[in-house]
C-alpha cells in the first residue's frame, strides 16, 4: 500500500485529523484531481465543475483537523475515490 493510499484510508476513517501534514493533503487533492488556487495563505481547491470549494491553510507544517474534517465530509458526499 502506498502513502497516499495510506493518507486516503485514515482521512477516510477519521484517524489521523490532528496528525495530518499540510504537503500530504496537498498532495492528496492534486493526485485526485482537484484543481487549486491561491490566495495569500489560502489554498482553495475546486473539483470539476462543482460549485461547492474546499478552502484550507497551513497551521505551520501542519493541516488544521476541521479542515481535514471537510474534506473527508467532502470526499464522502460527492463519493470521491483514489
Amino acid at each position: 500500500m502506498s502513502t497516499i493510499e495510506k493518507l486516503y484510508l485514515s482521512i477516510v476513517s477519521g484517524t489521523q485529523d490532528k496528525n495530518t501534514k499540510f504537503r500530504d493533503l496537498q498532495k492528496l487533492l492534486d493526485i485526485l484531481g482537484f484543481e487549486c488556487r491561491i490566495k495569500g495563505d489560502h489554498f482553495i481547491y475546486s473539483y470539476g465543475n462543482l460549485r461547492e470549494n474546499i478552502n484550507i491553510q497551513p497551521d505551520s507544517n501542519m493541516a488544521k483537523p476541521y479542515q481535514v474534517r471537510q474534506i473527508r465530509n467532502f470526499l464522502q458526499k460527492y463519493q470521491i475515490r483514489l
